[in-house]
């Protein structure tokens, strides 16, 4: 769709986005922390990245007070959703991730909490983003589509085995069906938004995985090359190819810790495992060939292609090589080959950025400090601890979207889709895995090509038939701990949901 503005409208664009993290600066939010929501303006692609590059003296915003502000940029802000509605659905949800993403990193100090002041400003401000004419769609807990009574029970089901909130999405040949249960937020009263933005955890592989394989068939990686020969400053086993990069079959050290079959636990980095470690440590940030190299000073698990075991190591390695290889940070080939291509204007790779995109359910870490148990929220934390292999931010929508568009062909030619789901045996009954895909048996035959994946009190799942027409996805927010106390639950709650969905008993 072609859509072109008035220099009138382009301005309205203008004030509301650079308005709105003028507002939160008038409120009294650090300047570093008003600079990075400037900044985030940036990330905006499409028209709405191109009207916003092209800011100017129309925005009239220095000198004025609070009030004065907020009459200015409330209704531009108003306008400029409605305007866009009005033209292009998919520029309204460009432009309301980009002002969404600038007004969280604006309101957000680098250590404590934001003032009072500021954040109902922000509050105020995601609520003017959502629009008079579709606010209900991002925030209306009701469920979409044929009512789906056994969805409906395995969602409070879940709520009731311990999650705070959980929402789904599912497209099937029953049609399409959305909805959730829970709060939002521990001690609120508003269930989880549908298609809110939440930490995806290690989906974010699979984003990764098929990034790799869009640059094979572009030719600049071989699948079965040494990754010494494109990364050779680290010093990696010369047996260690992509293709066990991707599969887990490198043998390579897990920074976040390793687990070996007699009960030893060597530690990596402060990690979800870690307890009050990883609570200080949560805003540090950590550069990927850091966690490489730390990784590689720790024995190997098993020879190269030797064994399968889950490492977050891959998956760094993974994004060293595409930014080698392509010149370019992971997040903007990932705009380049996925997001752009597909719209999904909910979905960031974030890096070390810390907040997440309104709106969200809040994510929550339970630990001890001196005999005392705590629980915080951390909602926002610093995701380079887990660098690639888990740091994405996304919906379940864009999370539908991509994995359909995925199994189906958009993504990748036959010849490298079949590759990613050749699965090896994992050790799971029933359960292989492929390059950066879950292969699993479901009851009843067939299978389904699926991840899963939780970072810190948010998760998500993800399922597709093998041709993509079926789906189901799904986000969590719940209280962490470093016993994982929750795991059993998860399963149960993913074995549950599958079973509904795709006829598993």
């Amino acid at each position: 769709m072609s859509v072109t503005l008035t220099d009138r409208e382009q301005a309205i664009l203008r004030t509301a986005a650079y308005g709105a993290v003028s507002l939160i600066a008038a409120t009294g939010a650090a300047h570093s922390a008003v600079a990075q929501g400037s900044l985030a303006l940036a990330s905006a692609t499409g028209l709405v990245g191109r009207v916003l590059a092209a800011r100017s003296a129309d925005t009239e915003l220095t000198g004025k007070t609070v009030a004065e502000l907020a009459d200015q940029v409330f209704p531009a802000l108003s306008a400029a959703v409605n305007l866009l509605e009005s033209k292009d659905a998919a520029e309204a949800e460009n432009f309301r991730g980009t002002v969404g993403r600038a007004v969280g990193a604006a309101a957000r100090p680098r250590r404590g909490e934001p003032g009072p002041a500021t954040v109902e400003m922000a509050r105020k401000i995601t609520v003017a983003l959502a629009g008079a004419g579709s606010a209900d769609r991002r925030t209306e807990p009701a469920a979409a589509g044929p009512d789906r009574p056994g969805l409906r029970k395995a969602l409070e089901e879940i709520v009731a085995s311990g999650f705070t909130g959980i929402t789904v999405r599912v497209h099937d040949e029953r049609g399409e069906w959305a909805g959730s249960a829970g709060l939002a937020e521990l001690g609120g009263s508003v269930p989880p938004p549908i298609d809110g933005h939440v930490r995806i955890g290690s989906n974010t592989k699979t984003f990764t995985a098929t990034l790799v394989l869009q640059l094979v068939g572009e030719g600049r990686i071989g699948v079965d090359v040494p990754v010494v020969e494109y990364l050779p400053e680290f010093g990696f086993d010369a047996r260690i190819t992509v293709r066990m990069l991707l599969q887990h079959t490198s043998g390579l050290f897990n920074f976040t810790g390793e687990y070996y079959d007699d009960g030893t636990v060597v530690a990596g980095i402060p990690c979800t495992i870690s307890g009050k470690a990883w609570v200080d440590n949560r805003f540090h940030s950590y550069e990927p060939e850091e966690l490489v190299r730390l990784a590689l000073s720790n024995p190997a698990r098993f020879e190269p292609g030797a064994g399968w075991s889950y490492s977050n190591t891959n998956y760094v390695a993974a994004r060293l090589l595409i930014e080698k290889v392509t010149g370019r940070p992971v997040a903007q080939e990932m705009q380049r080959l996925i997001l752009g291509p597909l719209g999904l204007t909910g979905t960031i790779a974030p890096t070390t950025q810390t907040g997440v995109p309104e709106p969200h359910a809040h994510a929550y870490y339970r630990y001890e400090d001196a005999g005392e148990e705590l629980t915080i929220d951390v909602t926002e934390h610093n995701p380079s601890w887990i660098s690639s292999g888990g740091d994405m931010i996304s919906t379940a929508r864009d999370l539908h979207l991509f994995i359909s568009a995925l199994n189906s062909g958009k993504l990748l030619a036959a010849d490298l889709l079949a590759e990613m789901r050749a699965s090896r045996p994992t050790g799971i009954p029933g359960m292989g895995y492929g390059l950066g895909v879950f292969v699993q048996d479901i009851a009843g035959g067939g299978t389904v090509v699926t991840h899963n994946g939780g970072a810190g009190g948010h998760a998500a799942l993800m399922y597709s038939t093998p041709d993509g027409s079926k789906t189901l996805t799904a986000t969590l927010n719940y209280v962490d701990d470093a016993a994982l106390s929750l795991s059993a639950q998860f399963q149960q709650a993913t074995q549950r949901l599958v079973g509904e969905v795709f006829g598993a008993e």
